[in-house]
Parts: structure tokens; C-alpha cells; sequence
């Protein structure tokens, strides 16, 4: 067992990660920049002496991950299988774009997230590791490939996320459209989710996605109010809630998540369930712990317990979501196949 589920080689992650993050977000705090005016050491935390003893050097903790923080080596023949049509398609998973920990139970059993709308993202949230810059042209012909690799997959439900698309007029909703339209006609028994951004807040850009009837629909919250401006610094909580507010009044299943471990408090976390539940009365949640993609993204605050995930299931359940998953390794497309079975059994 490994901590991450990493695919490829290391040589080949590393790589990955430098083509993500050319430069350090914010400056790198490790890089040595010449002759100092001034020194701060004695005001930093983590400080050990050299092996003199005489002068302290900056150093940032490696924190070893907790017993229950283990995922899945990719592998087995459903993962090869799944990463042949993928590869074959040109297709960009959350998966591999995010460094998701459960991308080797998750291929192996057959089930992937699709990104679409290309790999690189407008923003820079503070805890993603999807490629930020200038995105490429639009691909056109991205619907008919998902659509096209998702009956060759033979699934009976799919997640389908994208980046934010802020240089487009209607941040790609048109594309999103297509894309929910051509994979209800070439896989009719497919139930279909989608993972949203928040359009800048066009309600207009929202409609036309909601129109195209997905049968659940997911805005991610990501974190609790106070939050906001260091973790998601080109979005807006209230933005947000009002997102979900319009995929409820659509006649949609709504979904959404949230991750701890941050720098949030619990009472922050039962707080933004209050105000995800006074906006929207959102049917589906997912609470998952956070794990610092580099270390040009956010530090991890703490490691949260098991226990405490399993006690904010409760508040959340307490509070109207019909469906919670919540646990260290979960993620918004985690068991997203079973949350859909279970929303129709309730």
C-alpha cells in the first residue's frame, strides 16, 4: 500500500508536477536568494540547528501521514483497460490532472472522472494541483470523444468535471451541454453527474447547463467562509451558494463538498452545512481530508480522525443531505456510482 495512488514512474510525477507549476505559487520559501538585510529566524517555527549547533536553518516538516491516509497502487486489468481507452481518446481525467489518492481503486474497479474542456485552468485555488495559465483553443470535438469513450467503458453512471474556463463568454457551458447531450444518446442506460464551476455567476451560462438534464448536478463549496480568500481566491462563497441555489431550483439533484484539514474549525464545517442547506437543501454531500498537492499549495493544517468525519456525517444527515460520504480518503467523485444508487433507493 502506498500513501498516494500515483500513476507512472516517479521520474514521470515529478515531471507532471513541473509542468503544473513552472514556478513556485508566491515564492519558494526554500530557495536560497542571496545575502539576507535582515533576518527572520529566530520568528520561524520548525527551526533545527546545524550541525555545528551554531546557526539555525529553515526547515518545513514533512509530516507523516496517519495510519488510516493509505490508497490504492494503480493496477489489474480494469485499470490497464480504462487507461487504453483514455490514452486512445485523448482524454484528461481529475484523476491524474489532480493527484487524487483513490485513482487506483477507482480505475481498477472502472470508474474515472472526465475532464473536459482541456487541462488547464483559469484560477489558481490554493489547494489544486490542476495546471494554471493561459488555456488552449477550444476542442471542439471533445463531446463526440467523451461520448464515444464512455460507450466503450460500459458504465452505468460517469462523473464528468472540467477546469474553469473564465476567457470564454459563457465558461464553456455550451461545451458542457454537448457534452451531457451526447453521452445520454450514445449510453442511454448511463446516468450522468456533473461537476460544475460557478461561471463567474452567469445565470445564464448555469441554465444552459442545467437544461441539458443531468441527472445530478455538483457545485463544490470546498471550504467554509472564512476560508475563501486564501483557498479559492477567484471564487465567492456566497457566489457559490447561489450556484447551487439555481441547480436546486432547476428540478436537479444537487450535490457538493467540502474538505477539512485546512485550516477551518469544526464549528466553521457545521456552519457552511447550515448555509449549503438554507440556500439550496442540497441532496449530496462529500467531506474528505485535505493533502497538500506540493509544497507550493496550501500546508495541511491537521490530520482530522476518523471519528470526526464519521461525527460531521451525522451533523450532515442531521441537517437534511440525504447522502454524506464522508471520510479521510473521499473525494467529490468518490463512490459516486453507489451515492447515485443510494439516492434511488431513499
Amino acid at each position: 500500500m502506498s500513501d498516494l495512488g500515483h500513476d507512472h514512474t516517479p521520474s514521470d510525477s515529478v515531471a507532471r508536477t513541473l509542468a503544473r507549476h513552472p514556478r513556485p505559487l508566491g515564492g519558494d520559501t526554500l530557495r536560497a536568494t542571496g545575502s539576507a538585510t535582515f533576518s527572520l529566524t529566530d520568528l520561524v517555527l520548525n527551526n533545527r540547528p546545524d550541525d555545528v549547533g551554531t546557526t539555525a536553518i529553515q526547515q518545513l516538516e514533512i509530516r507523516r501521514k496517519p495510519d488510516w491516509l493509505r490508497a490504492k497502487m494503480p493496477g489489474g486489468d480494469g485499470y490497464v483497460r480504462l487507461k487504453k481507452i483514455i490514452d486512445e481518446h485523448k482524454l484528461h481525467t481529475v484523476c491524474q490532472e489532480a493527484s487524487c489518492p483513490n485513482m487506483g481503486e477507482c480505475w481498477s474497479r472502472g470508474s474515472a472522472t472526465i475532464m473536459i474542456l482541456g487541462d488547464t485552468c483559469t484560477r489558481s485555488c490554493g489547494f489544486c494541483n490542476v495546471k494554471t495559465g493561459r488555456p488552449a483553443q477550444l476542442d471542439l470535438e471533445e463531446p463526440r470523444r467523451v461520448a464515444e469513450s464512455l460507450r466503450l467503458m460500459k458504465l452505468k453512471h460517469v462523473v464528468i468535471t472540467s477546469v474553469n474556463r473564465d476567457e470564454l463568454p459563457d465558461g464553456g457551458a455550451a461545451i458542457w451541454a454537448e457534452t451531457i447531450h451526447r453521452v445520454h444518446d450514445a449510453c442511454p442506460e448511463m446516468s450522468v453527474e456533473v461537476l460544475v464551476g460557478d461561471f463567474g455567476g452567469q445565470e445564464d451560462a448555469i441554465r444552459v447547463v442545467c437544461d441539458a438534464k443531468p441527472e445530478i448536478i455538483s457545485h463544490n463549496m470546498e471550504t467554509v467562509r472564512r476560508m475563501h480568500p486564501a483557498v479559492r481566491p477567484q471564487a465567492k462563497y456566497e457566489r457559490s451558494l447561489g450556484v447551487l441555489a439555481q441547480f436546486k431550483a432547476s428540478g436537479l439533484v444537487t450535490k457538493t463538498g467540502i474538505m477539512v484539514g485546512i485550516g477551518e474549525r469544526d464549528d466553521e464545517v457545521l456552519e457552511v452545512l447550515n448555509d449549503i442547506q438554507t440556500a439550496s437543501k442540497a441532496d449530496v454531500l462529500t467531506i474528505g481530508q485535505y493533502l497538500q498537492p506540493t509544497r507550493n499549495h496550501l500546508p495541511i493544517d491537521r490530520w482530522v480522525h476518523p471519528d470526526t468525519f464519521q461525527s460531521f456525517k451525522t451533523e450532515a444527515l442531521a441537517r437534511g443531505f440525504r447522502v454524506c460520504e464522508s471520510g479521510p480518503l473521499v473525494r467529490s467523485s468518490y463512490h459516486a456510482d453507489k451515492q447515485a444508487i443510494r439516492l434511488r433507493q431513499l
